[in-house]
């Protein structure tokens, strides 16, 4: 049983410090987000030293061992979810919130083993034990790869990527990564600030198309809002896309003046290695950090935070509301180590993000979070304990926009402020929000293995090995479009 629920919930003292940022682009609805800017491109393949030449190696990387079955909640207009009004042009198809969880038309009975969405995406993504991507939602830039620019709402798959086994994917607001076994990287979506890394600006790519990336296989791909970061299997870290707050890491937000009163920013077309992290100290000394090698990758909207082999965190990017974690609420132009998490016994074990906040579990099990997920009271500028985990062994988190789930020994905990969409899983007979976390009560009894939240909606991997697992998930309703 959970410990009895503090009545503060864990806050800590209120911060006196007024924040100066308190917007990030793509953070609210998507009528603030697909407003036009002057976007510049750089990183033409020829120019880039950070690529190196292309390695023959013939290695193949290891799938998810785990498979079970999808169960989703939330929200599924995929037109509307994040969004004051439907865009001009776009007709509004509808569909229910799904506020407690429900097994999908079409994939009962298909082992899942991975479940793909990230915190300002409304497309899905789900990976079979073949190796086969299936991907619905929203599709206004191509993002689900089907070739066109059609709303899917049931699990389509995406037959491009048929002659590969894929074993992960990563999704932005309008894009989407897929690695395949071979270390191999397809993108597709939208393209404006280069963001799929294929060496042009073109708006929109409707087919997955291979990533301008050379060199060692790459192991890990993660999405923001509209940039994106690669690792590779030696740990080396890539980034491409927009770098308007220095969420790319390379030391520079990308801006530039075309004419005395036009700002444009010089967006990366193909991934440019991320060469330097720094350590900051109270004095403001910056000191190299030279023995990186990265393990784990999570972004935000326009943040990110990346684990080394040493269990050290490093976050740059959008500081607003503190979700970097260095007491304070400016920008970082390149990774600065997290010093919360640096020391014996003190590491962090895994890494997550939300939209406007940062989640880790420590070496020893602890939940911690910083940043915003509520849309009142005081950021977190700094990791603090999630108290009311206290005890639990946290298995997985996953961060949507403001809504945030967690796997805790057999249960799933969550908690997200009003509105939702119904993402936390509480059920029709429930409250719908809490800003404390709560037991999902409908999933009592199912193990889950893996889990991703959208922007207002959860995909769920839940196991369903034995014939008693299948029969509790047979007592989900299924929800058919």
């Amino acid at each position: 049983m959970p410990p009895k629920k503090r009545a503060n919930g864990g806050e800590a003292k209120s911060q006196s410090k007024k924040r100066k940022k308190n917007k990030t682009t793509g953070e609210s609805d998507d009528s603030d987000l697909d407003g036009e800017g002057n976007f510049g491109g750089n990183g033409q393949a020829e120019n880039n030293d950070d690529i190196g030449e292309e390695e023959t190696v013939d290695i193949t990387l290891d799938a998810p061992l785990s498979t079970g079955e999808l169960v989703i909640c939330g929200g599924t207009n995929w037109d509307l979810i994040g969004r004051s009004k439907v865009p001009a042009g776009v007709k509004n198809r509808g569909g229910p919130n799904l506020w407690g969880p429900h097994r999908v038309k079409g994939l009962t009975g298909v082992k899942i083993r991975s479940v793909v969405t990230g915190p300002t995406a409304c497309h899905c993504i789900v990976i079979t034990n073949e190796g086969k991507v299936l991907s619905w939602g929203r599709n206004e830039k191509g993002q689900l790869g089907h070739g066109d620019t059609d709303r899917r709402d049931l699990p389509t798959k995406v037959e491009f990527l048929d002659p590969f086994n894929v074993i992960d994917a990563a999704c932005g607001k309008n894009h989407t990564l897929f690695l395949t076994d071979k270390g191999k990287v397809f993108s597709c979506g939208e393209n404006k600030f280069g963001q799929l890394g294929l060496g042009h600006q073109n708006p929109t790519v409707t087919l997955p198309s291979k990533v301008h990336c050379k060199g060692p296989a790459i192991r890990k791909v993660a999405c923001g809002g509209d940039f994106s970061m690669i690792s590779d299997i030696r740990g080396n870290l890539f980034s491409f896309g927009c770098p308007e707050y220095g969420q790319l890491g390379h030391n520079s937000d990308g801006k530039y003046f075309v004419t005395s009163n036009k700002l444009s920013f010089r967006c990366e077309l193909v991934p440019r290695k991320v060469n330097v992290f720094i350590e900051k100290s109270r004095e403001g000394h910056v000191l190299p950090v030279t023995d990186v090698v990265v393990r784990d990758i999570a972004c935000g909207c326009n943040h990110t935070i990346v684990r080394d082999s040493k269990n050290r965190a490093y976050t740059w990017g959008f500081g607003g509301y503190g979700r970097l974690g260095h007491a304070g609420p400016k920008d970082e132009m390149v990774p600065r180590l997290l010093k919360f998490f640096d020391g014996p016994n003190r590491g962090a074990g895994q890494v997550f993000a939300g939209s406007q906040f940062t989640l880790a579990i420590s070496e020893v099990g602890a939940l911690y979070l910083w940043g915003q997920n509520k849309t009142s009271g005081e950021a977190a500028m700094y990791p603090k304990l999630v108290h009311d985990l206290t005890g639990w062994k946290v298995r997985n988190v996953s961060g949507g926009f403001r809504s945030i789930m967690v796997v805790a020994d057999e249960s799933v905990i969550s908690w997200g402020p009003s509105p939702t969409m119904g993402e936390l899983g509480y059920g029709d007979s429930k409250a719908r929000s809490s800003t404390t976390p709560q037991e999902a009560k409908p999933l009592d009894g199912v193990y889950i293995h893996n889990i991703s939240l959208g922007y207002a909606f959860s995909l769920i991997l839940a196991r369903a090995d034995s014939d008693e697992e299948k029969e509790r998930l047979e007592k989900l309703p299924i929800f058919t479009p």
